[in-house]
């Protein structure tokens, strides 16, 4: 969590902005600066600080970013961990999720790497037990059309 300046007064919260940015790669360029700038934020400053804060990720691992901007101009802002599509896309090898799931199989993944998953996930919501994550997890390899196996030997 970061502030852009100073509150001089009451600041009343005016606008929450969602992003989905690679780690270490924010620029001024969209998605990022139309939706800062639509806000009135510094597009640099929060493309630096961003920047700053991501550089021990791994390249092109894609963060949620959630943004609280605030009457007086400045903002707070909370680094969230990759979307569960992502993440599952990434441990499965996949480019693309299954056109029509359910009929079609696009790839495997071991019930370890869901777990692993599973506790990347729990940094953002710290008070669900793993086995409920896990278990959406799963929900979300099936409308994916991934099929979860038992061994990584099976995958």
């Amino acid at each position: 969590m970061a502030a852009a300046a100073k509150p001089s007064g009451p600041r009343t919260l005016t606008n929450t902005i969602r992003l989905l940015i690679n780690a270490g790669a924010a620029k001024p360029a969209p998605p990022v600066g139309p939706a800062l700038g639509q806000a009135g934020l510094n597009i640099m400053g929060f493309c630096k600080e961003f920047n700053a804060k991501t550089a021990n990720f791994k390249e092109g691992t894609l963060l949620r970013v959630k943004l609280r901007v605030f009457s007086d101009k400045t903002y707070e802002w909370d680094l969230k961990m990759p979307p569960s599509t992502w993440l599952i896309k990434k441990a499965a090898g996949l480019a693309r999720a299954a056109e029509s799931p359910g009929h079609e199989v696009v790839g495997t993944i071991s019930l370890k790497h869901l777990y692993e998953i599973g506790r990347v996930k729990q940094r953002d919501t710290p008070n669900v037990p793993l086995q409920s994550i896990v278990t959406a997890l799963l929900h979300t390899c099936r409308s994916m059309g991934v099929r979860v196996v038992a061994r990584p030997e099976e995958a």
